[in-house]
């Protein structure tokens, strides 16, 4: 279920373009009314905003991403709950980055050119690398979550199955979360995850 285009969130995030969807939210293209700029907004589904693993899960992703500041990681800029009394759905405030996915920008241009493909590996490694050193292992590293800006600049995002290294998980015994394509071997055996995952 999605929010319709043009609601404003807190009477201060109009929704102008709906930009992507998951299992877990939606993401806008969105306009502060106060600063006068463009942000990214992350809506959790309202349905499952009344799963208490779920929303714990949506407001980790909102306090361990706004630890964070690295010119590699899609920075976070507020966090809320919809007013909407009848059905509050939190949301997170990103920064936004006009560009593509990494992987828009493989189909688009095709295999990417080794130097090209290094410079983004180095940039995706130092974004993780910070994450890292404060806790934060992403669990979901794939290109359709890593956003490539008008410069050419890598930008990790999605960080919505992140954990900290010493928090217990949601997780449910037995249940994977991440991309089966990218899952690393010990997240799909369900063993603990490191910085290596």
């Amino acid at each position: 279920m999605t929010v319709p285009v043009g609601t404003l969130l807190n009477d201060r995030y109009r929704l102008d373009v709906q930009v992507g969807t998951g299992g877990m939210s939606t993401v806008y293209k969105a306009f502060d009314t106060v600063l006068e700029r463009c942000v990214a907004i992350k809506l959790m589904h309202r349905p499952l905003a009344s799963d208490t693993d779920q929303l714990e899960r949506f407001r980790r992703e909102a306090r361990a991403v706004a630890q964070l500041n690295h010119p590699h990681i899609v920075g976070v800029i507020d966090a809320g709950e919809d007013s909407d009394p009848a059905h509050p759905a939190p949301f997170i405030v990103f920064e936004f980055v006009e560009g593509e996915t990494l992987k828009d920008h493989i189909r688009r241009n095709g295999r990417l050119a080794v130097p090209e493909a290094v410079a983004y590996a180095i940039e995706i490694a130092r974004a993780l690398s910070a994450a890292h050193a404060q806790g934060i292992v992403h669990r979901d590293v794939k290109p359709q979550n890593v956003l490539v800006d008008e410069e050419g600049t890598a930008k990790v995002t999605d960080f919505g199955i992140a954990r900290t290294l010493d928090q217990e998980g949601l997780t449910a015994d037995g249940r994977v979360l991440g991309t089966t394509d990218y899952v690393s071997p010990e997240q799909a055996l369900c063993h603990p995850v490191t910085g290596q995952s």
